[in-house]
């Protein structure tokens, strides 16, 4: 069980469940871990909507970038959050205003923020945080 509570049956059902992924602070830069993520989730049959105000109208692996999480074209299942602990909080509550809600809001490796994730949590949306789906899927054997 991680830092937010969730067991590997939660986490294997999410990763089977999500469809669409919002990653928010995708960035068009291999070297960073949000640029290689949203390759690992497009490759393994995810619809992804990179979100990054800086890249708006651009693409990241083939897929249009969007400027925040309300100019998404869909509605998503998971909002992956490539931001720090501080601004995560921001990103749950942009998360929870979209309607539909996600069903997940994920906060990556070392990204963890109680608060955001109480708000969440209370507003019926799961919080992962201090994770990473492309860890977590294959070592769960996904």
């Amino acid at each position: 069980m991680g830092i937010d509570g969730k067991t590997d049956d939660e986490i294997r059902s999410i990763l089977t469940d999500t469809k669409t992924i919002a990653l928010v602070g995708a960035s068009n830069n291999p070297a960073r871990a949000s640029y290689g993520v949203l390759g690992f989730l497009l490759r393994r049959g995810y619809r992804v909507h990179p979100i990054n105000p800086g890249l708006a109208g651009k693409t990241i692996h083939g897929a249009t970038v969007y400027a925040s999480l309300k100019d998404l074209p869909e509605p998503v299942d998971m909002v992956d959050v490539f931001r720090n602990s501080d601004a995560a909080g921001a990103v749950i509550d942009e998360a929870l205003a979209l309607e539909p809600k996600p069903k997940v809001v994920w906060l990556q490796l070392g990204v963890v923020n109680e608060d955001g994730a109480r708000r969440g949590e209370a507003a019926g949306v799961t919080v992962v945080m201090d994770r990473c789906p492309a860890i977590e899927a294959p070592r769960l054997g996904l």
